[in-house]
């Protein structure tokens, strides 16, 4: 196997991060890529014969028809013809392959029409676009032919697993046994690195969070949206290059009724498995993220524009990652949105390592012992805003409405004081609960920080855990 971490698309890589970032910034983010890289003990292992024929049986009776669109522009052969054979090998018989083509050759209408010849898969449909509308535009009219239940997106130079179309069936019906019409189906996804021929950097995602979306398009492939709410909605040309995004946040958009605090977050399913593998070449926005780097200005403006459909005032930039994003909100998080009903940062020890900030369900600190200038390897989600289920009592704000929940659980009155912290080269300031009149240890305050995170969350709020609000604490010892 080659080296992996000294390679040309890497060096490249560090090259434009440098131009970007400075020495610094550049010095951590190669030292975590480094450590990814070696870290790495990934080998995607795709579902056995026999696995793949008990998906057939289980399935047969599912009604749930999968139309898979495809716009192609003069895709190279053995990439589209890879493609196909993945739609093919579906566990799930129950699909169709619309593929658009908008190419100026008939190279791609020589290689489908060959294909359905010689296997006689009329499943497999085929049009010729009169011109070239831009990624968008081709993609819907795909979405115009689609005769399907849902509607999948699929890249021509990316491929599915051999149970991708199941899973999705699997799931849409588990929900419909609880009354339950999903809007959104997404998986988890890896990288196809196409020069050594393996399998790289999976994307093990979270269940639908809020926060997170608005940081960063984490859903990506592979997707798949109810038909009707897909038609109605379609691609929009002036996102062209995340349209994937814009649609994402648009179904979002569509799941959150003015009156409702929080969007139908239940009908937005997160299939927790690899299915879908991105191809990474040289031109691939998967290999080389500078390659498009128009499509990560059309996600801010994507995500600039929900924002402003949902009322937040609030300003989009780019984050020092492409494709990542702040949202910077006037004045704060809690004046701004009324979902949000506590917002806390992380805490770092004298080492500058973090020990408590944000916790999940089962009360584990995320991103423990993280050094503060590591991102969290590929995805940067140490340093995305998100939806947790806790953050640490020490270092929180509570909307008014919820100051009782706070007496109730700590035994005081809910007040604020200030604290400075870091922004840059210059210290902010912040208010936060204040609780320096508790006497606890470090297992005292994750009790009540979880206590409090679980009652915000109990009163229909969301917990907003925010890496860029970071500050020094000493741990307290164990009394």
């Amino acid at each position: 196997m080659r080296n992996r971490i000294l390679n040309s698309d890497n060096i490249r890589k560090t090259i434009n991060y440098l131009k970007k970032n400075g020495l610094a910034g550049t010095f951590y983010a190669a030292a975590e890529r480094v450590q990814e890289e070696r870290a790495a003990d990934y080998q995607y292992l795709p579902p056995d014969a026999k696995e793949l024929e008990r998906q057939r049986q289980k399935s047969q009776d599912y009604p749930w028809l999968f139309s898979i669109v495809t716009p192609a522009y003069e895709t190279r052969e053995e990439h589209l013809r890879e493609m196909i054979a993945s739609v093919q090998a579906q566990s799930y018989p129950n699909w169709e392959l619309v593929i658009v083509d908008a190419g100026e050759s008939d190279r791609v209408e020589r290689t489908v029409r060959q294909i359905i010849l010689d296997t006689g898969d009329l499943r497999i449909k085929y049009s010729r676009l009169s011109e070239n509308r831009g990624i968008a535009g081709n993609t819907n009219a795909g979405i115009a032919l689609a005769k399907g239940d849902y509607i999948a997106l699929l890249d021509h130079d990316d491929f599915i697993t051999h149970d991708a179309l199941y899973e999705m069936a699997w799931s849409v019906q588990q929900s419909r046994q609880e009354n339950l019409l999903p809007a959104l189906l997404y998986s988890d996804e890896d990288k196809y690195d196409e020069e050594a021929g393996i399998f790289v950097f999976p994307h093990i995602k979270k269940e639908f969070n809020l926060d997170l979306i608005l940081s960063n398009n984490y859903i990506c492939h592979f997707l798949a949206v109810e038909a009707g709410l897909m038609k109605s909605l379609l691609l929009r040309g002036e996102y062209d290059g995340a349209q994937d995004y814009d649609l994402v946040l648009r179904v979002m958009d569509a799941l959150w009724p003015c009156d409702a605090l929080l969007p139908e977050a239940a009908r937005i399913r997160h299939i927790p498995k690899v299915l879908y593998h991105w191809r990474s070449h040289r031109d691939s926005t998967a290999l080389n993220t500078g390659s498009k780097r128009y499509a990560y200005e059309a996600g801010r403006r994507a995500l600039a524009d929900f924002c402003a459909k949902r009322g937040f005032r609030a300003q989009v930039e780019h984050s020092l990652h492409l494709g990542f994003y702040n949202v910077c909100y006037e004045p704060d998080i809690l004046s701004v949105r009324r979902d949000v009903g506590a917002v806390g940062g992380r805490l770092l020890d004298r080492h500058g390592r973090v020990f408590a900030g944000a916790y999940d369900e089962s009360g584990n600190c995320l991103f423990e012992g993280l050094p503060a200038r590591y991102t969290g390897g590929s995805t940067h989600r140490a340093v995305l805003t998100q939806d947790c289920a806790a953050v640490d009592i020490r270092f929180l704000r509570l909307r008014e409405e919820l100051w009782p929940l706070f007496v109730q659980i700590t035994g005081m009155p809910y007040r604020e004081r200030s604290v400075y912290i870091k922004a840059g080269r210059e210290k902010r300031e912040i208010r936060i609960a204040d609780v320096e009149s508790l006497a606890c240890d470090e297992a005292g305050y994750r009790k009540l920080g979880m206590a409090l995170g679980l009652a915000v969350r109990s009163a229909g709020y969301l917990v907003v855990w925010d890496p860029s609000l970071s500050c020094e604490v000493v741990k307290r010892r164990r009394s």
